[in-house]
């Protein structure tokens, strides 16, 4: 009888249906590395996935969810040659994205992990070699966990297509995963941001990663006049937009002349409005970014390293407390919510 492992899959969709299974650890084939997973993150993606309100076609299921994931190479197939046992390894998202333009097929059948393609919430997982990136030095596998989804959103709209530079204004909505990552990542390239929250208490810890000027938009919800204010009236080059709907026309306010929205988030909802003027006047340009390509990822990582930067967690839980660690993601954690596979 073969080895036998542990995972979290969802036999329908819906939370309340997650269920913790045993099945056979799987068998590499010609390309494939066998992964025995560290830590995973969630991103609010996996939510909307396990509730069955995102992807447009149902998958196999059983179906296990989550899309990031750090781990070490156990076994890898005859073919494979850009990894070897014993290499700590992350899942790139997009696994058939390597550089350039994404291929046709990848958005027409979301070439994706963690739907439709089977997600990381295991033991042990299968990835071809194409899709696996090195982690960095400077991370333990939990912080490192983090990066796939979150840490390379952000990093594709500010520095791959945002083209970052020091001086830069960037504005940044909420305290999440990519909000965080924005944060960060900008003030590495020595660029001014700007936070905004419904929450003083998660506005005060978001100056105390570095934010330069922050928000409270339960005080001022018409928010871009201060943005404005706080940048005496030149307006912000950079927006991380994660909440759409309306927000988007606020966004566009606050721009300055050239100004770049990078519409990343919906929590307002999938459809988006805004004044047509503001965005013409401006020669602004929208920029729907979901997530981004291997070779981007490479770049995050060494960036990561070069400027230690550390993902900020809120909680981490254990692999058996999988439902809890999804109904903190509801609550809107500061950061990062991790599970550590092995604890």
């Amino acid at each position: 009888m073969g080895a036998t492992m542990k995972r979290w899959q969802l036999p329908s969709f819906g939370l309340r249906n997650l269920e913790q299974v045993e099945v056979p650890v799987p068998t590499p084939g010609g390309h494939d590395l066998l992964i025995r997973v560290s830590a995973v993150s969630l991103n609010y993606r996996d939510r909307l996935v396990v509730d069955g309100d995102l992807l447009p076609e149902r998958p196999a299921m059983p179906f296990t969810p989550v899309s990031d994931m750090g781990g070490e190479v156990v076994a890898t197939g005859d073919g494979v040659s850009r990894a070897k046992g014993g290499d700590r390894v992350l899942g790139n998202f997009w696994t058939g994205w390597i550089d350039g333009a994404p291929p046709r097929e990848m958005t027409r059948h979301g070439l994706s992990l963690g739907g439709p393609l089977p997600g990381m919430l295991a033991e042990y997982v299968i990835l071809h070699e194409d899709a696996a990136v090195a982690a960095p030095r400077s991370l333990a596998d939990r912080e490192a966990s983090t990066l796939p989804v979150a840490g390379l959103t952000a990093w594709f709209a500010l520095v791959e297509t945002g083209h970052l530079a020091p001086g830069d204004t960037v504005l940044v909505e909420g305290t999440g995963g990519v909000a965080l990552f924005g944060l960060q990542i900008a003030r590495a390239f020595g660029a001014r941001v700007i936070v905004t929250s419904r929450s003083a208490g998660k506005l005060d810890r978001a100056r105390a990663l570095g934010a330069t000027d922050v928000i409270d938009t339960t005080k001022t919800p018409q928010w871009s006049g201060t943005a404005l204010e706080l940048t005496h009236g030149s307006g912000v080059d950079h927006v991380l937009e994660l909440i759409g709907g309306d927000n988007l026309g606020q966004s566009a306010a606050a721009l300055a002349s050239g100004g770049r929205i990078s519409q990343i988030g919906f929590l307002k909802g999938t459809d988006i409005r805004l004044p047509a003027v503001p965005l013409m006047l401006k020669r602004a340009v929208i920029q729907g970014i979901t997530v981004g390509h291997r070779r981007a990822f490479e770049d995050l990582i060494r960036a990561v390293d070069r400027f230690g930067i550390t993902p900020v967690i809120d909680k981490v839980y254990g692999f058996d407390q999988a439902p809890a660690a999804f109904a903190h993601l509801d609550r809107g954690p500061f950061g990062k919510i991790v599970i550590d596979v092995r604890g």
